[in-house]
């Protein structure tokens, strides 16, 4: 069969490629770095690059299903976020904006956690999390041949896709693994391979510790993606398990989890060039796009995406700045919205920076002289059939991100309605159990929604926004309701009367038999005014734009393994996912434009040098200004200096946020959380001379949890370790 033939052709090409790195002397350490890899699939070439990076462990001290490795010790936070565990009680370190919204649900005006801290002096202080998990990958396995089985190359893709679907389910259903364990199979080399995931997912997870946002988010979002930096970004948690060590839900009597591995924490701190390796879940990257698509997306989405945050940023920011309880209501989704907003500011600049696109072009070039030369007929037409793709994709594309971005994420009420959307969908379509069952999940969600919600920031965010989509989103998907709109008073008697700007007039809404609700939500002027924005997603946007996406999905899994063929010697690594991948770098600063250096660390001293009292941004808690004046850095000082963040040239993404920085010996010496804003671009094109990942150095996370919060309970079940001396 035609798939598994180029699977065990992959298993070749790794390999050949060992015998690639075996002469140290002559390796360029720059293209040994970049890549995440899968941890199942260290041993032979991965394993020798990340020797000659100065690496002590070998691939079975990373990842081994009969013994711990330091696989055991990683877990994925939430889904969203990485972890670690630090103890043998069940410690789990993350950042703290992955832990803000845990953080923010214990907040209030009166205990404030996001302003104040937290810090429990026991485990009966710990607070629990109603839906929060961490997940620990058991073991991996290759699912290929079966997910293959019984696809021919004369099917279309639709038939295809629906053959390895059921197959997933099957391998899922088949699985050999424990009663309390789960399990999930994800799709690598762009559907060329498949690996099966068992996992055991702990679903009570209790928040240990957070220092203040001045602290944890210290910059904020003027300093989110830029160097120099010298943010705390870090919380604790806690694993709790049954009695038998295993995933239980939440009850008084469970106890610390005991895990098979937690790592050690090095004293020693980093020096330049210092081996690191990132240990995470990184969420998605398209390291393979033909040149066409990064032209489409720097050049056409990303411009629409970064004009639409930014308007709804700048109104949300006036309103936080002038009222607290707004400030608390809105600091995760702010901090959220800015967060992407920026990476696509940045990761447009790395690309027209390091001319990628004009790199991708020339390696096309190359790519079709080569099909040409060994008459490769298959392969021949692949460039161009992109272009003809993306070239027909791009104004479905485009609306779809404005619908996406403005009636979906930013204008909360048009969310609201598009739930509402989505009730009387089922309704139409399932009759009253499905409105039944459909209801009681919009009520549960209704409740988290307005719980920080105000109507006051909302409205003016919605005559912006939906202006803004009238304006620039292609004709054809405009609704009529938008054409020639006055939009600030159309926001003003939608906001006058909807039932839908609060939790009790959407409850009263969404009461009653299903005929009469479906009858009050059509009368309602919110909900009339987002079901045509709704109505063109489900029969216009969404339908045209999966269809010519799965065509270019089945061209891009071509391209992948056309790409390997022709070019043999290249190393390939399989786009990130959201499932567990290994990278390795070290330590190193960079000059990103004429004149300008990045060393490798920065000290607490530049804490103070942008302190601005009283600014919600650069403020310094005075306990900690009175450790830096003192210099009371205990046992976690470097030369009289508090070293707080660090460079390295690992290539992270989103989800790698929280992931441990590991030194050449498996101890923890730092916590990702940030990569440079030159360096935003390594989704779409890794470049070793310019993409940088910023990481907490863990002694300034023990400094702070030490010496300023005092809580040395923690300290205590760490295992402090100096590997250098």
């Amino acid at each position: 069969m035609r798939y598994f033939k180029f699977y065990v052709a992959l298993a070749v090409l790794f390999i050949s490629l060992n015998s690639i790195a075996q002469v140290s002397e002559k390796v360029d350490t720059r293209k040994i770095q970049g890549g995440m890899w899968v941890p199942s699939l260290l041993e032979g070439m991965n394993e020798q690059e990340m020797q000659l990076l100065g690496s002590k462990m070998t691939a079975k001290d990373i990842y081994d299903v009969n013994n711990s490795s330091l696989k055991d010790a990683i877990a994925h936070f939430g889904g969203g976020c990485t972890s670690e565990i630090i103890s043998p009680n069940g410690l789990l370190l993350t950042n703290h904006h992955c832990g803000y919204g845990v953080i923010q649900s214990h907040s209030s005006v009166d205990h404030d956690y996001l302003k104040d801290g937290f810090w429990a002096m026991s485990y009966e202080e710990e607070l629990p999390n109603e839906s929060l998990t961490a997940t620990f990958i058991k073991r991996i396995d290759d699912v290929t041949a079966k997910v293959f089985e019984g696809i021919s190359d004369d099917m279309d893709e639709a038939e295809k896709m629906k053959i390895v679907n059921q197959n997933i389910l099957k391998v899922n259903k088949e699985v050999q693994k424990e009663e309390w364990q789960d399990s999930y199979v994800r799709s690598f080399y762009k559907g060329n391979q498949y690996l099966l995931f068992v996992t055991e997912v702990f679903t009570d997870v209790r928040l240990v510790g957070a220092p203040p946002t001045s602290i944890g988010k210290f910059g904020a979002d003027t300093d989110n993606w830029m160097w120099p930096r010298h943010t705390g970004d870090f919380s604790m948690f806690r694993v709790y398990a049954d009695a038998n060590n295993r995933p239980a839900k939440y009850a008084k009597e469970n106890v610390p989890y005991k895990p098979a591995h937690y790592l050690p924490i090095s004293l020693d701190g980093v020096e330049e060039r210092d081996f690191t390796m990132v240990f995470g879940f990184p969420g998605r990257t398209n390291e393979y796009l033909p040149a066409v698509a990064v032209d489409q997306i720097v050049n056409v989405l990303n411009p629409a995406k970064i004009e639409v945050r930014d308007n709804a940023l700048k109104i949300i920011d006036s309103y936080m700045r002038k009222d607290a309880d707004i400030k608390i209501k809105y600091a995760s989704k702010f901090a959220s919205t800015a967060n992407y907003w920026k990476k696509w500011i940045g990761e447009n600049q790395g690309i027209h920076q390091t001319k990628a696109i004009d790199f991708k072009k020339a390696e096309e070039n190359e790519f079709s002289k080569i099909v040409e030369e060994k008459d490769l007929v298959g392969y021949s037409t692949l460039l161009s059939d992109f272009e003809k793709l993306y070239k027909e994709i791009e104004s479905v594309s485009l609306a779809r991100d404005y619908w996406i971005e403005i009636a979906y994420r930013n204008v909360e009420l048009l969310g609201v309605t598009f739930r509402v959307f989505q009730l009387e969908q089922a309704y139409l379509k399932g009759g009253e159990q499905a409105f039944e069952n459909a209801r009681q999940n919009i009520l549960g969600g209704l409740e988290g929604t307005y719980k920080n919600y105000s109507a006051v920031v909302d409205k003016p965010v919605f005559e912006k926004l939906v202006a803004l989509y009238a304006a620039k989103t292609p004709a054809e998907y405009v609704p009529a309701n938008m054409k020639n709109v006055d939009f600030s008073k159309l926001a003003n008697d939608i906001y006058a009367t909807s039932k839908l700007t609060s939790l009790a007039g959407a409850k009263e809404l969404l009461s009653g038999k299903p005929a009469d609700v479906i009858k009050k939500i059509n009368a309602d002027k919110a909900y009339k005014f987002g079901k045509e924005l709704h109505s063109i997603f489900y029969t216009q946007l969404e339908p045209k734009f999966q269809a010519l996406n799965l065509q270019i999905e089945a061209l891009q899994k071509e391209y992948m393994k056309a790409l390997m063929e022709v070019f043999p010697n290249k190393r390939f690594f399989p786009d990130a996912n959201s499932t567990l991948r290994v990278n390795y770098g070290m330590a190193q600063g960079y000059s990103p434009k004429d004149g300008v250096t990045y060393t490798t660390k920065t000290y607490l001293k530049g804490v103070m040098e942008k302190y601005i009292p009283g600014d919600y941004e650069f403020d310094v808690p005075q306990k900690l200004q009175d450790l830096y004046y003192a210099k009371d850095y205990g046992q976690y000082g470097e030369n009289g200096k508090m070293p707080v963040n660090i460079l390295s040239t690992n290539h992270m993404t989103g989800g790698n946020s929280g992931s441990p920085i590991i030194d050449a010996n498996g101890n923890l010496i730092g916590l990702a959380f940030d990569t440079t804003w030159e360096g935003t671009m390594s989704d779409l094109y890794f470049d070793a001379d310019i993409v940088r990942s910023i990481m907490v150095d863990i002694r300034y996370v023990l400094f702070i949890i030490d010496k300023y919060a005092g809580a040395k309970n923690l300290i205590e079940e760490m295992t402090l370790v100096h590997p250098k001396k």
